[in-house]
């Protein structure tokens, strides 16, 4: 074990002397995405588009159980179109790209290339809808946008990235809050039971919050250098965006009204997230409900009569119980295959050999514990889909309690400045813009939320000793 441990460490750098190189080599060693020749953009390889497509059928089912439909909308926006949205233009315009010619002519009007599609999307809902029976409109699109970002890195903040966006229209303000706390919900509930991941859910601040927006909620997770990464973002627009683009529909009693908005989003930056979360110091650790493969089965002594058909039997066997099976029947040794697949992080490893196909049985050992459990041939199913079951549980519960033990209170500035170098701190904050640029100054820690379980720390700002407004997170983040 020694031996294949310091194999490990030529390969991946460790998380604890240099965390951002272990997630450069762990993401382009378990071939997950690549460079591309366009800077500031990545190839998303075959494995890691694996992931992101189990992401989407997870997150997909989810919004249309709970009444949204999909549709597709331009990637090019009309300069004047993007302006209607004064705050929402102001907050995006240092990101955005902009397409100028079309061939060799240029165009009469610039085409922004989306960063968010608010505003193409109120454009067609003001058209489209005219009644209180074309309400609420529930829309989600699965896209790519593009933000000119000056600091990338694959997965966590790239100048393209996939996403998806819901956008809903509502009769009142009302509908509208319950919309964005409802659709929050559904992120945390994902993060927690299919990504294994434990998040905190709360309001972000006015100066955190989305550009153009009443409120803006989010869920927070912790990554394993302590460092705060923003999962996904639930919006409030009320009826900013309404005015602006003349949303209106004829109410019941027959007046003309605005609707209220909301916008919600979540991106491939998930799986940036899940591999800092639950990675080690091997590669990845992916959470059996997103692996592309969660069980490998590796052929002992494939020279020896029956054991390929064996694998092969065991193949079909799981496969049919709907579990993601692979058979890796290569030429390679047997050490490089087990390296090779722990360091892709997939949940179970299955090896069959001669004594074992004599004996009726296999050997299951799972990644994250690297617990190995001899199990007979006739319960292998069953044993399979349980096991799975208790990874997704151990690696959740596992985030949960380092989270917790890096997560600190504090009641002075002191407490603060040191909390936000390993962690998390909850702290109580007046809420003011100039306190919370300020903190930022001093620490290199933003707010991240205010979570909406409150606890009373004290009844002063833990930077200005103003009265304080709510417990905040504080953290450096991605």
């Amino acid at each position: 074990m020694a031996k294949r441990n310091e194999e490990f460490v030529t390969h991946i750098a460790s998380r604890s002397y240099d965390f951002p190189q272990w997630y450069t080599d762990v993401i382009l060693k378990t071939d997950m995405v690549d460079y591309s020749i366009v800077k500031g953009c990545m190839v998303i390889k075959p494995y890691g588009y694996g992931v992101w497509e189990l992401i989407q059928d997870e997150m997909d089912r989810r919004f249309k159980e709970t009444g949204h439909v999909n549709a597709y909308f331009p990637l090019l926006i009309p300069e004047s179109l993007l302006k209607k949205e004064a705050e929402h233009v102001e907050g995006f315009a240092p990101e955005v790209a902009w397409v100028t010619h079309g061939g060799d002519e240029e165009l009469t009007e610039r085409l922004c290339i989306r960063p968010t599609s608010e505003t193409i999307i109120c454009s067609m809902y003001s058209k489209w809808i005219q009644s209180y029976r074309d309400l609420p409109l529930l829309i989600n699109q699965w896209a790519n946008v593009v933000r000119w970002e000056k600091n990338t890195r694959p997965f966590l903040r790239t100048s393209e990235f996939l996403w998806q966006e819901g956008h809903t229209a509502h009769a009142t303000f009302e509908e509208a809050e319950a919309e964005t706390q409802r659709m929050l919900e559904v992120y945390r509930e994902f993060a927690q039971n299919v990504l294994a991941i434990p998040v905190i859910c709360g309001r972000k601040s006015e100066k955190e919050k989305f550009a153009g927006a009443q409120a803006t909620y989010t869920i927070e997770a912790m990554m394993q250098d302590g460092k705060a990464l923003q999962m996904g973002t639930s919006h409030n627009l009320s009826d900013h965006f309404a005015k602006a683009y003349d949303i209106k529909y004829l109410s019941k009693d027959g007046k003309l009204e605005h609707c209220f908005t909301t916008s919600w989003g979540t991106s491939t930056r998930m799986i940036g997230g899940l591999i800092m979360v639950h990675g080690d110091d091997r590669g990845l650790v992916l959470p059996p409900r997103v692996a592309p493969i969660q069980l490998v089965i590796l052929p002992i002594a494939m020279h020896k009569a029956g054991v390929i058909e064996k694998a092969d039997e065991i193949y079909a066997q799981l496969k049919s119980a709907g579990i993601r099976v692979k058979v890796d029947d290569s030429d390679q040794t047997a050490g490089w295959k087990f390296n090779q697949w722990e360091m892709k992080g997939v949940p179970v490893r299955l090896e069959v050999g001669p004594k074992d196909i004599e004996n009726k049985q296999v050997v299951l050992v799972r990644r994250d514990t690297h617990e190995k459990y001899i199990v007979p041939m006739e319960t292998l199913t069953d044993t399979v889909k349980k096991l799975l079951d208790d990874i997704h549980e151990s690696l959740y519960n596992r985030a949960l309690a380092f989270r917790e033990a890096k997560t600190v209170d504090a009641t002075t500035f002191e407490e603060l400045k040191n909390g936000v170098n390993g962690g998390f701190v909850r702290a109580m904050w007046c809420g003011d813009r100039e306190c919370e640029d300020a903190i930022k100054e001093k620490t290199g820690a933003t707010t991240r939320c205010m979570p909406f379980e409150q606890k009373h720390l004290s009844d002063v700002c833990v930077h200005c000793g103003k009265p304080a407004k709510a417990m905040t997170y504080f953290a450096k983040s991605y």
